[in-house]
This record gives C-alpha cells, sequence and structure tokens, in this order.
C-alpha cells in the first residue's frame, strides 16, 4: 500500500510519518505538497491501496487558530472529496486540527487549559478497537507523546451525544491504569477525547503522535500499532 503525506509550510512531523510509513511499517510513502492543485495518480481511488496522513506541526505558523489557513490549502478540497468517497485520513496534532477546521470532524480545539504548551507522555484508553485506525491495537492502554498547544477538544452537547453514540470516540486521556479523569486530562478536553473518527469511520483525528512512539529504538512502540491497523484494513479491503 502506499501513504501521501501532506505538506504544509509549518509541518515539522512530516519526515517522522514518511519514516514511520516505511523504515519501519515497510511500505511505501509520498510527501504531497498542500500547494498542489490535485493527488497523484496512487490516490485517485480513495477505495485502493492507500492512505492520506496529516502530519502535526505549525502549519502557515499557527496564524489566526491553529489549521484555520491550512483548511484553504489547494489540495485540500481534493483531501476532502477523497474522505467523502471513502479514502482513509488520519490527522495527527496539527493534522487533527486541519481536519476540524475543515469540517471532516466535528468540534474545534481551544487552547490548552493551563494556557501552556504541553510536551509528554500521556496514557490513551482505546475506547473502539474496531475502527480502521485501531483494529491490530492489543492493548487497553497505550503510552503515546503529546505536543501541543491546542489541544483542548470542544463539541456541544448534541455533538458529544452523537459522539458517544456511534462509538465515534476513539481515545481518551487517562492513567496508566486505563482510568478515565479529570487528573489525567492534561489539555482540558471535553470527557478526556483525544482521537475521534468521522460517523463513517475513514477520517480519524487524533492529538497524541504515534509515530514518535513506534519503534524500540524510542523505548516504546505503541503506536506501531495504529499504522498496523492502517495497513491491515487496507490490505484486507482490497483483497476483498
Amino acid at each position: 500500500m502506499k501513504f501521501g503525506v501532506i505538506l504544509f509550510p509549518g509541518s515539522n512531523c512530516e519526515h517522522d510519518c514518511y519514516y514511520a510509513a516505511t523504515k519501519i511499517s515497510g511500505e511505501k510513502a509520498a510527501v504531497i505538497w498542500s500547494g498542489a492543485a490535485d493527488l497523484p495518480a496512487d490516490f485517485q481511488d480513495p477505495q485502493g491501496a492507500n492512505c492520506l496522513i496529516i502530519p502535526g506541526g505549525f502549519s502557515y505558523g499557527d496564524y489566526l487558530r491553529c489549521g484555520a489557513i491550512a483548511r484553504f490549502a489547494p489540495i485540500m478540497n481534493k483531501v476532502r472529496d477523497y474522505a467523502e468517497r471513502g479514502g482513509r485520513v488520519i490527522g495527527i496534532c496539527n493534522g487533527f486540527q486541519i481536519l476540524v477546521e475543515a469540517g471532516l470532524l466535528p468540534g474545534v480545539l481551544h487552547r490548552n487549559r493551563d494556557l501552556n504548551f504541553i510536551c509528554q507522555d500521556i496514557f490513551l484508553k482505546v475506547e473502539n478497537r474496531k475502527t480502521i485506525f485501531t483494529q491490530k491495537v492489543s492493548k487497553d492502554v497505550l503510552r503515546v507523546p503529546i505536543a501541543h498547544g491546542e489541544g483542548n477538544y470542544y463539541c456541544d452537547d448534541a455533538a458529544l451525544e452523537k459522539l458517544e453514540k456511534n462509538g465515534q470516540i476513539v481515545f481518551r486521556y487517562c492513567d496508566a491504569a486505563g482510568n478515565v479523569s479529570p487528573e489525567s486530562n492534561p489539555n482540558g478536553s471535553r470527557h478526556n477525547i483525544a482521537g475521534l473518527c468521522n460517523a463513517q469511520g475513514n477520517v480519524l483525528g487524533m492529538m497524541p503522535h504515534p509515530e514518535r512512539c513506534a519503534e524500540a529504538a524510542l523505548g516504546n512502540t505503541d503506536g506501531r500499532m495504529i499504522f498496523e491497523s492502517i495497513i491491515a484494513a487496507v490490505k484486507e479491503k482490497v483483497a476483498a
């Protein structure tokens, strides 16, 4: 299969994602410039052996609001069409913010509760292990790093009820034992939400960085299961 990593001015995790997709996962990948008018030929069929990654960073310097300018990049029209036709998309950190701003995921991401940039390992409770992005996750709790200043997820009551009912909340911040509580919430995110998917299940946004904990040399391989899940889901779909 092939991953496509969307590169914006100010992205800084595209190489990490490219490395996780190729050197660690053993698959192919291409970096796609945000100013491109269209996706490469490999991604013209959203149901094919492919997946787009929107990486972390500070797209367009986070001016106005994180992801607010990136949503207008030429390539985002094609990403939106790709997703709406069933293509797989994962947005990590700033990528999550961009997906929200682009309307591909509900809600909004505010400044962290304490108004500080947070860079540390946190724990994630895996709430839904039946998604494209989690089907190969073998643990109930993952340890994954975060690095963000605007990860405080919010949505209104109606949207929250829908997310809960549909099983769209994929990850919540928790402690090492899997307990979800205000104390285990690093940024004030509503209901400890750390990652969620769209109603169709083909678009995931998450604030933590799985690409930064995907190999033994880093002392943690929990993030690798996210990439393995995507690869397995794609190959099963293509084989069918």
